[in-house]
């Protein structure tokens, strides 16, 4: 009877296996008769014909003898290479806002008939898509609708296979054809999350249970780790609960602790960041798609919030913590999963010196830190067969052991047991709960990197394929344990076949690797959140266009967690000490993203408060038994992560009251809109030639900076531009929400505003692309406000502010050009165009030849040269205003920034002077404010402020 009830249970785990091949996961193919994804885009490929600079996206690289590159050659176009760059719209209209750009090339290759082989990419650059598809394949041209292969992708198609059928929509001659792509992906790939499944060596080993004697203890002892991984005691671990609730509580795709604290933001008046406006609200990711804009019934709990400024401020320490504790995992996590490998070495190599251990263990942890700042694009292709590999490998030997040990053990899936455990273990069973906890630790990145990936192969991923490994493995370890008491601190490569053991040593190393990487990562997106949110002094963020959408790279982090990695392991050197330290970080973690989620069901989602109560009652209270199992275990290696939060704590509090400090001087100080009137259209100085672009941490009036900078040198550039950078409580903005451009006083002084709305996620890329896109955004500008149509009014004295929209507006107002280094110097006159001329003297522009020999970076800038066109306006001074601003773009624009000197008064109490002059000290040694905004250091201009606050 009882091998039958075997035979039934383990068929239900291997057919929840064997269903998970249908899921989406990373690198885990979906095959299926229906298409898992269907698309259609238009692409408008424009080729050159020798008049068409201006808007030819493609052109002819390569002809046959009798062809030439202006005109499609004879014969079919036989021996014709095409390369094109085109514009990716939703619909059939080439103004369209494009979405993305088609990339590649594609090659008539016959004399007979009219055909064409192609290859090309669509590179997509909007919020609703991310990363790219390419194709490939041969192309009858004669037919109505011909079908090439898709072969891949990056990012949302990672990896991905399908069809795509082409039609041509619509041509003009041999110049403008536009082809409709309908794409349907049969085999959509999700991502693997490593973390979920790693520790399957580390539970057992660290819950030595003193009385552990008996087949029933040990059945006792699995029984509480079953339950961890699957019943509702556990809200985000490795709980199906988790991966079912808890990623509902994205932020428009985003979390972690501050993407739910972003939410609370938007919803009710918590955020203490500065400069919010109404016009923030407006923003497409403001709300997500399908929330009402408020709340029916108002809530007690948000009034009482919003009215007292300590409350949110108690609010903001409480995701600090949590952001804390995120960082302290990413070092933690490393150094117990590699130590706990390498330990593997002392059953068959028979190391028994721990210092042995400890030396391989820190050479791997610097491998692994090391090769961060390459990203994982270049080996992510390896990640997803190794975790697989691991799955498969931990599901065979636990299906393995159950069959040779233990076949009951199977009953210890009753809840009994758990029972039975605290029973028979007693006070010991309580104290000991941390290493059971260890069985289902390693997912706190699942929720972090939720950017990076989606929701449904996350669910999916756990809970068919992950999940059912897991309890095989733990079943067999248990059935192992039962009949071999001697082999806890080792169970699982005890229990692993001598023959297996050196591959199955090998597949676990790398899996740690891959599970490293995934924790860093997601402490690199917390890092950038908070510095966001202004509670973390400035670091460099390195994002490339090659790696997965959204993912960054942060040196100063990296190797911070490498140091306090590399500690541990050698301080410590005992997996056991390290999983306490690891266990305690992460249950703050666990603890603080339960309470947030409630405050989320309640203010965010309107449910009733009875019901956030009860959900932070039932999951926190199992949280706080969990650490409160921790609280013997402090002085054996739990203070580490008490310490390590405890100091990052300072520094990103003391920054966010630094920084807010700062911000009140700047208003408190500013200069009146009265004193600017007063000086008259020249500002009582000599305008010279150029752009000057001011930054400011103020949305109105005007800095004190500026003043301070008139009152030393009497002169400044004909075009002013105020620019403010600030966060938004989104996790992105949209391009062409990005720009809130405004006027300073009358026209005729030339002082606009520009205001930088950014997501707690975006991460500058390109630094020259911010100065066109500026010039682009102005010049919209002036003629909206020419026409009457500019955005809502943001008080009198400051004027309009309108959100300028980049759109196919910018192709009849400017004419775009490109070219290198700096040729905007040299008279350029387009056909149809008004020529421009720079201003500047020839000696400056010898300086500016010395300059750039003196920087051949320089050469390399992506520049953009702007024509106005000769169009006959309305109001004769919006022509001239635009030649001014054209010309102001063509001699350069110089960079101001405030080089400030933060002081405490002499009268402050001694806990603020403290807190002001680490604030002080941070600043001087983190990275300067024109390394995070992308300014080029040859025109940036510092203007030393001092601030007694």
């Amino acid at each position: 009877m009882e091998l039958t009830r075997f035979i039934l249970a383990l068929f239900f785990l291997l057919m929840m296996t064997v269903g998970s091949s249908g899921s989406t996961n990373h690198w885990r193919k979906k095959r299926v008769r229906e298409p898992c994804k269907k698309l259609v885009f238009y692409f408008h490929d424009i080729i050159y014909n020798g008049h068409n600079s201006k808007n030819a996206t493609s052109a002819i690289v390569g002809t046959p003898a009798w062809g030439n590159k202006t005109i499609l050659a004879g014969q079919n176009h036989f021996g014709d290479v095409v390369v094109f760059d085109d514009p990716i719209t939703l619909d059939n209209n080439l103004h369209s806002p494009p979405v993305g750009r088609a990339q590649g090339f594609y090659i008539y290759d016959k004399k007979e008939i009219f055909t064409a082989w192609l290859g090309f990419s669509f590179v997509f650059n909007s919020t609703q898509h991310k990363g790219s598809i390419n194709f490939a394949g041969a192309d009858p041209l004669m037919n109505k609708t011909r079908d090439v292969s898709v072969i891949g992708g990056t990012g949302d198609f990672f990896m991905t296979r399908g069809v795509a059928t082409l039609s041509t929509d619509a041509f003009e001659g041999e110049v403008y054809f536009r082809l409709r792509a309908d794409i349907n992906l049969f085999e959509c790939w999700g991502h693997f999350r490593g973390p979920n499944s790693i520790h399957s060596w580390s539970g057992f080993s660290t819950s030595r249970q003193r009385s552990l004697s008996q087949n029933q203890e040990t059945l006792a002892l699995f029984s509480p780790a079953f339950a961890m991984s699957s019943d509702a005691s556990r809200e985000r671990g490795a709980s199906t609960v988790y991966a079912l609730i808890m990623l509902s509580a994205d932020d428009n795709g985003e979390g972690g602790v501050v993407a739910l604290y972003s939410q609370l933001c938007r919803s009710a008046k918590f955020c203490l960041l500065p400069n919010h406006q109404a016009s923030d609200e407006e923003l497409s990711t403001y709300r997500k798609p399908g929330s009402s804009n408020r709340s029916t019934l108002p809530s007690p709990l948000k009034r009482f919030i919003e009215k007292h400024k300590s409350t949110k401020m108690a609010l903001l320490i409480f995701v600090l913590l949590g952001a804390c504790m995120v960082i302290c995992v990413g070092a933690l996590m490393p150094a117990i999963s590699v130590l706990s490998s390498v330990e593997g070495l002392k059953i068959e190599a028979k190391i028994t010196n721990k210092s042995i251990v400890s030396c391989i263990s820190c050479v791997l942890l610097v491998g692994l830190f090391v090769m961060q700042h390459r990203g994982s694009y270049m080996v992510a292709f390896v990640f997803p067969p190794i975790i697989i590999l691991w799955l498969l490998t931990i599901f065979v030997i636990g299906i393995y052991n159950i069959i040779k040990w233990n076949p009951s053990v199977y009953q210890a899936l009753s809840p009994y047991y758990i029972y039975k455990f605290f029973r028979l273990t007693g006070k010991d069973g309580w104290t000991n709960l941390g290493g059971v906890f260890l069985c289902v630790t390693g997912t706190e990145a699942m929720f972090a990197d939720l950017g990076y990936y989606k929701q449904k192969p996350l669910r999916v991923a756990f809970c068919c394929v992950i999940y059912p490994c897991l309890v095989l493995q733990y079943m067999g370890q248990a059935a192992f344990l039962s009949k071999n008491l001697s082999a806890v601190p080792i169970s699982f490569y005890a229990s692993i076949p001598d023959v297996l053991f050196w591959p199955v040593f090998v597949v676990s190393a790398l899996a740690v690797i891959v599970a490293s990487q995934a924790v860093i990562a997601s402490t690199f997106s917390v890092v950038q959140q908070c510095h966001a949110f202004e509670c973390f002094p400035r670091v460099k963020a390195v994002h490339s266009r090659r790696w997965i959408p959204g993912q960054t790279y942060i040196p100063e982090i990296n190797w911070i967690l490498m140091m306090i990695s590399l500690a541990v392991t050698v301080g410590l050197g005992d997996k056991n000490r390290i999983g306490y330290a690891y266990g305690i970080a992460y249950l703050i973690v666990v603890f603080v993203t339960t309470c947030l989620t409630s405050l989320v069901i309640n203010l965010v989602w309107h449910r009733s408060p009875i019901i956030a109560l009860a959900f932070a009652l039932f999951f926190g209270s199992i949280e706080i038994l969990f650490l409160s199992s921790y609280c013997t275990k402090i002085l054996k290696g739990g203070w580490i992560p008490l310490l390590l939060s405890g100091v990052f704590m300072v520094v990103m509090y003391v920054w966010h009251y630094g920084s807010r400090k700062k911000y009140l001087f700047d208003m408190h100080n500013k200069v009146s809109m009265r004193s600017i009137l007063e000086l008259g259209p020249s500002l009582g100085i000599v305008r010279v030639p150029g752009m000057g672009l001011i930054y400011t941490e103020l949305a109105t009036g005007v800095p004190a900076s500026f003043t301070h900078f008139l009152t030393n040198l009497p002169a400044f550039y004909q075009v002013v531009v105020f620019v403010c950078v600030k966060t938004v409580p989104v996790p992105c903005v949209p391009h062409e929400e990005r720009y809130l451009i405004g006027r300073i006083g009358p026209k005729t002084y030339r002082l606009y505003r520009c205001i930088v709305r950014n997501g707690y996620k975006d991460v500058y890329t390109h630094e020259n692309d911010f100065e066109n896109d500026l010039v682009m955004s102005i010049a919209e500008f002036i003629q909206l406000e020419a026409e009457g149509c500019s955005g809502n009014a943001e008080g009198s004295v400051d004027g309009r502010m309108a959100v300028v929209r980049t759109s196919g507006k910018f192709g009849t107002r400017l004419l775009v050009s490109e070219s290198s280094g700096f040729e905007q110097g040299n008279n350029i006159n387009l056909s149809g165009a008004l020529t421009v001329t720079s201003s500047k003297s020839p000696t400056l522009k010898r300086l500016q030849a010395m300059y750039e020999q003196e920087s051949p970076e320089l050469n390399t800038r992506r520049r953009i040269l702007f024509e106005l066109q000769n169009v006959i306006y309305k109001d004769p001074r919006v022509k001239e205003e635009l030649m001014e601003l054209v010309e102001a773009q063509r001699t350069g624009a110089a960079y101001v920034i405030g080089h400030s000197h933060v002081k405490a008064k002499w009268n402050s109490s001694f806990i603020k002077k403290f807190a002001i002059n680490l604030y002080s000290f941070l600043r001087k040694n983190c990275r300067s404010p024109a390394v995070g905004l992308n300014i080029p250091q040859i025109s940036l201009i510092k203007v030393g402020m001092n601030y007694h606050v």
